[in-house]
């Protein structure tokens, strides 16, 4: 079977993750483990990126679940829902992939050039970021099918946005344009569909040439604190912050700013984290 996901690392430590199943980019079973795997590859040090961008082409981001998995017979005329083990199988590749892209421990960006509906939403909500194109839509559609989203839809979008909105993407069904995912929240920028590959990879260059074990440990803090009370947060925050004071992040950028102030400071040749 083909590959239905290419990974690439640049010289810069910009590891992309390009979508290439068929025009929509459906999330079936083979292509999650497919995500799931990269993902790892880049937790384990296998691919040793500093940062990672997430994307599905020029044309859309991915448009949700293959939805012909959940059925036991996919004839209209004798259609039949797939059994709950199947569903859970299908629910446990979503599980697993997603997770293991949210446990990337380097800054991951998602490019959404288009629609992210569905799981496509979900996958795009388990990155640190979400740069979209002006023609970008998303959406979690799952209710118009009588189901629910099962990747993330009603736990990520939720902290990301708040309950309430969420509820109301959720409950309705509908699609939101760029401009309104920028309003609420869902994305941090919106830029042409011209500039969407360019700024992309402008900030994940950036990212990849900052301190790389003051950003895991950023995003450790950040990730970690959220499934704690605010006690608990701000002690594990604390912990972190102890942390990188014993790597060479903090003896190179500090030692910058005594001598020639903030921003100067050159991580390169730091390495990977460790």
């Amino acid at each position: 079977m083909p590959e239905l996901l290419d990974l690439h690392l640049a010289d810069d430590g910009v590891a992309t993750i390009t979508l290439r199943h068929g025009k929509v980019n459906a999330l079936c079973v083979a292509l999650l483990n497919e995500l799931r795997d990269a993902a790892r590859s880049i937790t384990s040090g296998e691919v040793a990126a500093r940062a990672v961008v997430i994307g599905g082409g020029p044309k859309l981001f991915a448009a949700g679940a293959d939805i012909t998995e959940f059925a036991s017979d996919p004839d209209p005329a004798s259609f039949a829902v797939a059994g709950p083990e199947r569903v859970r199988e299908i629910g446990g590749a979503f599980l697993d992939a997603l997770n293991a892209v949210a446990a990337i421990p380097v800054p991951t960006i998602a490019s959404v050039s288009g629609f992210a509906l569905g799981g496509g939403c979900e996958l795009a909500l388990a990155c640190d970021l979400r740069i979209a194109s002006s023609k970008a839509r998303f959406g979690q559609p799952e209710i118009l099918l009588g189901i629910i989203p099962g990747g993330g839809g009603t736990q990520r979008l939720a902290r990301l946005v708040g309950p309430s909105v969420a509820k109301d993407l959720v409950f309705t069904g509908r699609q939101v344009s760029a401009d309104e995912a920028l309003r609420i929240g869902l994305v941090n920028e919106v830029v042409d569909p011209e500039q969407l590959d360019g700024r992309t990879a402008e900030l994940a260059s950036s990212l990849a040439a900052g301190a790389p074990n003051a950003l895991r440990l950023a995003k450790a803090a950040i990730d970690g604190g959220l499934e704690m009370s605010l006690d608990e947060g701000l002690r594990h925050e604390q912990d972190r912050f102890v942390d990188v004071f014993a790597t060479r992040d903090a003896t190179v950028g500090v030692a910058s700013f005594l001598e020639s102030g903030p921003g100067h400071a050159a991580f390169g040749d730091i390495g990977p984290a460790i």
